[in-house]
């Protein structure tokens, strides 16, 4: 009798068990989940923290989701969700909780753990402080451009939009094309660019792609070789509003330089950071990591996808755009972006680069 109602408990025990992993979110539930309540953290700013487990050895993973599966429902509260993060990755996200009250409960989950080992923890908080004063300090001795490269919020990393394979495959087929029919012009641009001015042939400068991951994008130099300095001198020109710098008479661009700005010529070399996978045809331009450290949390956002060379803001106005309807208009196309919005950003394109609309 003992050991029957012993083996009873532990099948119903089990059967408890399966079911809660059934019950489990999936892996676009979660994402949306995660997407409200950064949404609702952007507008009201209250914050909110995911932990993630993952098994700590593969061969007890099983029984390890199935331990953590049982603990987590005996102490979530009924505004938590739980689901999968991606493979072998259980996630829990916990509303209005600060990073001190989900490491206590993580901490609490890992000493449950006895029979197996724990599962990898870890945790995340939204909005969170960047660590860009913690890089630039160990950085403060490097004199070159890499001493501003510091990585973006922990949990923006959950937030990542990997690059379709249709997306991929239009990008490395309109790059190549791109680059061979354009190869006359990238030519004389680049002899234009050695004969007319002193320094090289083009400018490479660091800036943020996908999740605030750096890259060196290419350009053809269009200024003097000591134009990042002088832009010191030049702050209080500034027209434009937000964390961005544009002049319309900017005094450090070459004669030969301001009419491939005009032309978009310039941005031709980023062809290659598309062949790279560093960039994309169409998405938000990629920032600077000093620009990026003045933005609204919301406008973080725009780290989310593989940058790119042509964007909305690019055909309709450029510099016209205020600096927040600019950020507003990459969020709605990261929400929107399929290949008939890609193809139509790309034609539409062409007659801006024509027009010149908004070129400085």
């Amino acid at each position: 009798m003992f050991f029957a109602n012993g083996f009873r408990l532990f099948r119903n025990r089990q059967q408890v068990t399966t079911k809660i992993l059934n019950g489990l979110r999936s892996v676009e539930q979660m994402r949306g989940i995660v997407e409200r309540e950064r949404s609702r953290a952007d507008r009201i700013g209250i914050e909110f923290a995911v932990i993630k487990f993952t098994p700590s050895e593969a061969a007890s993973a099983k029984k390890m989701f199935e331990i953590l599966a049982e603990i987590l429902q005996g102490r979530l509260r009924c505004t938590d969700e739980i689901g999968w993060l991606g493979p072998l990755q259980l996630g829990v996200v916990l509303p209005s909780t600060p990073a001190d009250g989900a490491r206590v409960l993580a901490d609490d989950v890992l000493l449950k753990f006895s029979s197996i080992p724990a599962p990898h923890c870890d945790v995340y908080t939204y909005p969170s402080q960047s660590d860009d004063e913690q890089a630039d300090s160990s950085n403060g001795a490097q004199s070159d451009q890499r001493e501003q490269i510091a990585s973006v919020p922990a949990m923006d990393t959950l937030f990542l939009q990997p690059t379709p394979l249709w997306k991929r495959s239009l990008d490395v087929v309109g790059a190549v094309v791109a680059m061979i029919l354009l190869s006359p012009i990238l030519i004389t641009a680049a002899l234009a660019v050695k004969l007319t001015s002193r320094g090289p042939v083009f400018f490479a400068q660091w800036r943020n792609g996908l999740g605030g991951k750096q890259f060196r994008m290419y350009k053809f130099r269009t200024m003097v070789v000591d134009a990042e300095r002088l832009q010191e001198k030049l702050m209080a020109l500034n027209e434009q509003e937000g964390p961005v710098f544009k002049i319309r008479n900017d005094p450090r661009i070459t004669r030969v330089g301001r009419f491939l700005r005009k032309t978009s010529i310039d941005e031709l070399p980023q062809l290659w950071n598309v062949l790279t996978g560093e960039m994309s045809l169409v998405g938000p331009r990629p920032p600077l990591q000093k620009e990026v450290r003045q933005y609204e949390c919301w406008q973080r956002r725009r780290l989310d996808v593989t940058p790119g060379i042509t964007c909305t803001w690019q055909v309709k106005g450029r510099s016209l755009i205020p600096f927040t309807e600019w950020m507003r208009m990459d969020i709605r196309y990261i929400r929107s972006r399929s290949f008939r919005t890609d193809l139509g950003v790309l034609l539409q394109t062409i007659p801006a680069v024509l027009m010149r609309k908004g070129a400085n």
